[in-house]
């Protein structure tokens, strides 16, 4: 009986030392978050526009400013976009439905004088064509990932300006050692996987870009490779013909190049 008592004893301590322990627990887990970034960085000049990369993707947000004033957020289709109004600093919030939410700050600086721009190797206008067309890429790419079990991507400004840079070359197949060296002079540091493609017409752009890739099991595995950590695109269009890059960053791995 004493050896019984003991047993009821001990189970009656350990069941109150779970349940003494679950609301610590409860406190301990990590609330969602909403992640947002601005594509030319956290200080703009002003006069200045800047998309807003906002995720997880397929998700519809608010998005507010806590100064319009100084950077004001305007909403295109389905993309956002700061617009450097004053001299100060402005918090940027992107809220959903549920309840979540995340922010960004936002720095402007008075304008500087303008300056020629140096075209990047090959036919360049500029790396932040297109920009519409390459957010929304970008959106169909993770929203891809996503759904085959891998993680969605942030934008690397460094492989963006580069992928840009080779799809204003308008290139029609692979040619490494530029791209290798376009994404090293952009400052990206490591290899990286990508894809292009060309086709006739300029509609739907990003749509057809993707569907492309899907569609080429080789293309298809470069775009869901879970190594990658980082993404950045090109689109070019060029007498009715588009270009589209996809560079998508592998750390640690080698770019001969850099």
């Amino acid at each position: 009986m004493a050896s019984m008592k003991k047993c009821i004893a001990a189970l009656a301590a350990t069941t109150l030392a779970v349940t003494l322990t679950l609301p610590a627990a409860t406190a301990e887990a990590p609330a969602k978050s909403i992640r947002i970034s601005s594509y030319k960085g956290s200080t703009l000049e002003v006069g200045e526009r800047s998309g807003l990369i906002i995720g997880p993707s397929g998700t519809d947000y608010t998005v507010t400013s806590s100064d319009p004033d100084t950077v004001a957020v305007e909403q295109v289709l389905t993309f956002w976009a700061a617009v450097a109004k004053a001299e100060g600093s402005a918090e940027i919030t992107a809220s959903n439905s549920a309840g979540e939410s995340g922010t960004v700050t936002l720095t402007v600086g008075p304008a500087t004088p303008d300056t020629p721009e140096a075209p990047a190797d090959g036919n360049s206008v500029s790396l932040t064509d297109n920009l519409e067309i390459r957010q929304e890429m970008i959106r169909l790419i993770n929203q891809t990932r996503k759904a085959n079990g891998v993680s969605e991507l942030p934008i690397n400004e460094a492989l963006m300006n580069s992928a840009q840079a080779c799809s204003n070359r308008r290139y029609t197949w692979h040619h490494a050692p530029e791209e290798s060296k376009a994404a090293a002079d952009a400052g990206y540091p490591y290899g990286f996987g990508d894809n292009l493609t060309v086709f006739t017409g300029t509609a739907d752009a990003a749509q057809h870009a993707v569907d492309n890739w899907i569609n080429s099991p080789g293309h298809f595995e470069t775009m869901i490779d879970p190594r990658c950590d980082c993404i950045g695109v090109g689109v070019t269009q060029y007498n009715g013909i588009t270009y589209c890059y996809l560079f998508l960053g592998i750390p640690n791995s080698i770019n001969f190049y850099a």
